[in-house]
């Protein structure tokens, strides 16, 4: 008989959650609490309870190429940067394609899930759902946790001396939907995250004044890199992983700044990190040095005092009169509905094994997909994770054992540098080429380049030299699909047809029209001399 799974969260990685079970001959059970799927990407006009939320204007910081899942890619008519709108519509594309919809089960609140009393036998659990004001018990045979890391704001008041005399108003990013609320007014943005940045921007167009302010500093990226290439295929290859990867860390650090400030030099925008030995998650913002460059938006160090109805900033003793502070200060997350005993939420992070399944447990049937912050994007992330997770659910691959789950759990909460390649020293961060080779190697997926190349060099040129994108994780082992070559080796085809929306008549090369100047000069001289 077949293992019952069930799915707790039907955004990007339930979905996925939900088809490799499917793959995978397992049965399983989505609960979705809210009354669609999508979770982040479903823009909703009022903030819901214990889920996600995001602003009208939002667009994907990964380009289509990089951030779909890896047999399904987005429709070729799809700008390369997508609005989330867009990006829900091909969510609801991906789950009919596939036939997910008949899975989850919609408002419907996991209030617990407890370990069965023959647990440490059967590794059975215990879910108590809540439908229409009814609860309901079920037994499944394994749980898939995919309700993410940003649904409960952290807001740190206790830091800001003053804020509860402030008379204006204040809220967390996650409250904010539209920029119509700024006009004309004096805004402050406490952080310089990809939510704070947006928001100082958008607020920036109506507003009378607006500050960002930030206490470490981050790296600005545009979407728009080299030619006018999105930014994420330039940077995400295996040959400068490699490369990367296999140069001390201090060179690594002076190549990506380096590489950065090519765009605007951010020391003099007042945005240089403090700390640039570690790989901080870059912002990704088309237009912030533009706004600053024109007056716009004014950086700003951190707050030192809050009053009535203004703010002291650090190194400036004048009062600046501020009508709305908005706090883009993160998020904090946590199970509600799994006792601590299972999954302990410590400093930003839980002690899972491979980001995924509980270390000290004794049967290895719950999974957390998609609590991890990969250099890349989130889709092929968690795709992999449940790919990895359902086949050691199902039990074809076996974990290790406990000792040595928790010894790695250990040694890299600890955070300590190699030495090489990018510092990530952060919660949950990840280098991803690697991470995810890690998985599909586990499971037989991962592509063999040496053989590749001697029976296929072209594909494994385009693997190595291009874009890391999804569809090399679909090319060989379970899950192969059929289309995964022809997608790599036309991804600079979808990526360019987006853009060139206008037929525009190529110049001549320069060479040739030299070349063909110098051999009229050469015949006319001939011609004199003969």
């Amino acid at each position: 008989m077949a293992k019952r799974v069930a799915i707790v969260g039907a955004g990007v990685s339930g979905l996925a959650s939900i088809r490799c079970c499917l793959e995978e001959g397992l049965e399983p059970t989505c609960f979705e609490r809210s009354d669609d799927l999508g979770g982040l990407w479903r823009f909703t006009e009022h903030v819901e309870e214990s889920r996600a939320s995001l602003y009208k204007s939002v667009v994907s910081n990964s380009c289509k190429e990089m951030s779909c899942y890896s047999d399904f890619p987005f429709p070729e008519d799809y700008p390369n940067y997508v609005p989330n709108s867009q990006f829900l519509e091909y969510l609801k594309m991906y789950a009919n394609h596939f036939n997910l919809l008949k899975c989850i089960q919609f408002k419907t609140e996991v209030c617990r899930v407890t370990k069965r009393p023959d647990f440490t036998v059967t590794g059975q659990w215990e879910v108590v759902t809540l439908h229409e004001g009814k609860q309901e018990s079920a037994i499944f045979d394994a749980i898939m946790v995919c309700t993410g890391f940003l649904t409960n704001p952290h807001l740190p008041l206790d830091s800001f001396p003053g804020i509860n005399t402030f008379e204006g108003q204040y809220f967390h990013s996650r409250q904010y939907k539209h920029p119509d609320i700024f006009k004309d007014k004096e805004v402050l943005v406490i952080g310089v995250g990809n939510s704070g940045t947006d928001i100082a921007v958008e607020a920036s167009h109506v507003a009378k004044k607006v500050f960002l302010s930030t206490t470490g500093g981050a790296w600005v990226m545009s979407r728009v890199s080299e030619s006018g290439l999105p930014w994420d295929m330039l940077f995400m290859t295996r040959f400068h992983n490699m490369l990367r990867n296999s140069l001390p860390t201090p060179v690594v650090t002076w190549w990506m700044s380096r590489k950065i400030n090519s765009w605007f030099n951010h020391a003099n925008y007042g945005l240089a990190p403090e700390d640039r030995t570690q790989m901080k998650e870059p912002v990704i913002n088309d237009e912030l040095p533009g706004r600053i460059i024109t007056g716009k938006v004014l950086i700003r160090p951190s707050i030192k005092e809050v009053k009535k109805n203004s703010v002291i900033f650090n190194y400036t003793p004048k009062e600046q009169p501020i009508d709305i502070i908005v706090f883009a200060t993160g998020y904090t997350f946590a199970f509600p509905f799994l006792d601590e005993t299972v999954v302990k939420v410590e400093h930003g992070q839980a002690s899972l094994y491979k980001y995924i399944f509980p270390a000290h447990l004794e049967k290895p049937t719950l999974a957390v997909i998609g609590l991890i912050k990969p250099l890349g994007s989130m889709i092929p992330t968690g795709e992999t994770q449940a790919r990895w997770a359902v086949h050691v659910l199902k039990g074809v691959n076996k974990l290790p054992p406990r000792s040595i789950m928790i010894e790695e759990v250990n040694a890299r909460k600890e955070n300590r540098p190699s030495g090489f390649g990018l510092c990530y020293c952060k919660a949950l961060q990840s280098d991803y080429i690697t991470y995810i080779d890690g998985l599909l190697t586990d499971i037989n997926a991962k592509p063999n380049l040496f053989s590749m190349l001697l029976t296929d060099p072209r594909l494994a040129l385009a693997i190595f030299f291009g874009p890391c994108t999804p569809y090399q994780f679909r090319l060989t082992g379970p899950g192969k699909w059929k289309g995964a070559r022809n997608a790599i080796l036309n991804q600079w085809d979808r990526t360019l047809k987006a853009t060139r929306s206008r037929t525009v008549q190529e110049s001549p090369f320069p060479f040739a029209i030299l070349l063909t100047l110098f051999l009229v000069l050469l015949v006319a001289v001939f011609l004199i001399f003969l």
